[in-house]
This record gives C-alpha cells, structure tokens and sequence, in this order.
C-alpha cells in the first residue's frame, strides 16, 4: 500500500514511517499539513494517516483534501488526549479511524493492516 503519513513531531513520524517500511509499504512523509496538501496533488495514497495538530495546514484541512480527492481512500486520523471535539469533528469530515497519542507502533500496524485487507 501506499501511505501518505502527515506528522510535525519528528520522532513520531521516523517511527511510523520505519514500522510501515518493514510491514511492506510504500510511505510518503510529510512533516506539515501544508507539504501533506501539496503531496496530495502529486500522488493518490492508498491510505492517509495524519496528526490534528499541525503547522501551517491542519490535519482536518488534510482530511477535508482527501475525502474530496477520492471519498474511499481511509484516513487514520492522529490526536492527543483531551480531544474529544476534534475527533468528532473529524469523523465528521470522513475519518476512518483514530489513534490517541502516544501509541505503539504495533497498535498502528494493525490498524493499517485492517484497511490493507479492505484494499486487496
């Protein structure tokens, strides 16, 4: 599958981007909303998975580019404890899925996994 990952926190994305490499996949990085929305115009992930909060371009204004890009690419969508309203706003917009930061790497895995089931 091809991932677009859109992530400000470095150590964060290194650690997505390196477990989604192992499992098989083609990964896309992007370390802000605005270098995730530009990315979008240049390719068509299989998969998006972005953080919330991020600079210059927010991870709902991903979201947002995605679902109207193509309604069935999934978007996993990241946030930080205490975000209730921003998740819901997000599933709102499309969001397939979220995780609640911190996370494990496994965790993200098999989440991936599911909707590279769905894809094959």
């Amino acid at each position: 599958m091809k991932i677009l990952i859109a992530e400000d926190e470095p150590i964060t994305l290194a650690t997505m981007e390196f477990r989604l490499v192992k499992d098989g996949h083609e990964v896309i990085s992007a370390d802000n909303g605005q270098d995730a929305l530009a990315k979008l115009s240049e390719i068509t992930p299989d998969l998006v998975i972005t953080d919330i909060m991020m600079p210059f371009a927010s991870g709902l204004e991903v979201l947002s580019a995605v679902k109207k890009l193509n309604a069935t690419i999934p978007v996993i969508v990241l946030s930080a404890m205490g975000q209730e309203n921003v998740v819901l706003e997000a599933f709102t917009l499309g969001a397939d899925d979220y995780i609640t930061k911190p996370f494990s790497p496994n965790e993200l895995a098999l989440r991936v996994k599911r909707f590279s089931l769905r894809t094959s």
